[in-house]
């Protein structure tokens, strides 16, 4: 057997303790493992600045870095997500509902784990925290395969929850980490159906591509984001200006950042110059079509590509158009079905966008940076479903399982 095999048969072994142990047992292990998160701090720290240091020297972007980096806060905000998790209620054994058929047989259905989650994602450390978490308390093992940017920063983390495990009575494999970083193992992983019961990538648009299509494991399609802002021609322009401001520029690295404005022709020359002007409070590169060009002097021109990226950077593809319809037809277009957003006072024209644009969460003169289980109410999340089927929008815990049927009789045959 590979080493990824191996890994996965533990996985699995350990993912049917797990699958019975009780909601206490689970909460004593996440609030063991954020102390042990708080007392190793330095430990983690320490092996973050050689992640940052490698990236840095790599030449990685200030967005990217950003998502890469760990501080005192950061690591507060990790272990008090472990704590909310831990607070909040637990969806196994739940029933959904009983019924009592004609021939007297008690058929109940009721939540289940999934069984063994893999989770394949970049550069981001505190998504191992966040995913170990909710796994653990949906009653799922997790196997971590994060980014070569931060293999140091994971690995530190995976340990010291690993350690608190140990001291929780729960089998330490519910929670691994692929030391690999190779698209080899990658790609074993994607193929591991024996092992792995579902599959759930977390990343720009070339890794879900290409998990999508190399996936032997069910997968739940997360992450891509080429989320839009349409400004049309009734929105108070100032609150438009502040929504695109705070949807590009508040963390641009993220999925539910915007990555094109929209603007109605009768609104654009007034509202394009104000937009730029906070825009520019974070040197944001506006790629615009010829009548954004012509409003905005010296801005690059927006090509067909440009409409069809997730940035994932300080950069903003701009294109001014006749009505809603050409901004729903644009949105449809390009749209990966993450977040989309109108801006408007116009009540028909809300319902309208809410009604015809296909999208997880779809948006009324709010940012899409709302995109968010903490933000819904939801609690935390493993990450923003932009498929159908299962799970849509913030994936929190409740869609890490799945249900089965329970049916009591006395001696019924058919």
């Amino acid at each position: 057997m590979t080493a990824l095999q191996l890994q996965g048969q533990a996985a699995k072994q350990a993912s049917r303790i797990l699958a019975t142990a009780g909601t206490n047992t689970k909460n004593d292990a996440l609030l063991k493992m954020a102390d042990a998160i708080l007392e190793n701090e330095e430990y983690i720290l320490s092996e973050n600045a050689k992640d940052l240091e490698n990236a840095v020297s790599g030449g990685m972007s200030k967005a990217m870095l950003d998502r890469l980096s760990l501080d005192h806060n950061r690591i507060l905000s990790v272990v008090d997500g472990l704590k909310q998790v831990a607070a909040a209620a637990d969806p196994i054994g739940e029933f959904e509902s009983t019924i009592t058929r004609p021939n007297g047989l008690v058929i109940g259905k009721k939540r289940v784990p999934l069984g063994v989650i893999a989770i394949i994602y970049e550069a981001r450390p505190n998504v191992t925290v966040d995913a170990a978490a909710l796994c653990l308390k949906s009653g799922n093992a997790v196997i971590l395969r994060g980014g070569k940017e931060a293999i140091l920063s994971n690995t530190a983390f995976v340990t010291v929850m690993r350690n608190a495990l140990k001291t929780s009575g729960l089998p330490e494999d519910c929670v691994s980490l692929v030391a690999d970083t190779s698209r080899a193992s990658a790609n074993e992983l994607m193929t591991l159906s024996e092992y792995v019961d579902v599959l759930i990538p977390r990343g720009g648009a070339g890794l879900i591509r290409s998990v999508v299509e190399g996936a032997k494991v069910p997968v739940i399609e997360t992450g891509v984001g080429n989320c839009h802002v349409y400004a049309d021609d009734s929105a108070d322009l100032e609150m438009a200006a502040n929504i695109i401001y705070n949807a590009k520029c508040s963390r641009p690295s993220v999925c539910n950042a915007a990555e094109t404005l929209l603007v109605a022709r009768s609104i654009a020359k007034q509202f394009l110059p104000m937009a730029k002007k906070l825009l520019d409070k974070n040197n944001t590169r506006i790629l615009g079509c010829a009548e954004t060009r012509a409003i905005l002097e010296g801005i690059e021109e927006a090509d067909e590509a440009a409409y069809a990226t997730e940035f994932g950077d300080y950069v903003l593809a701009v294109k001014v158009v006749s009505d809603i319809d050409e901004a729903i037809e644009h949105i449809t277009k390009y749209s990966t079905g993450h977040s989309e957003c109108i801006v408007t006072s116009d009540y028909f024209n809300a319902q309208r966008f809410l009604n015809e644009v296909d999208a997880a969460a779809v948006y009324v003169n709010a940012s899409t940076r709302f995109t968010d289980g903490g933000e819904f109410g939801l609690g935390a999340e493993i990450g923003i479903s932009t498929q159908k089927m299962h799970a849509r929008g913030p994936m929190g815990l409740y869609e890490l399982t799945s249900s089965k049927f329970i049916i009591y009789g006395n001696g019924q045959v058919r």
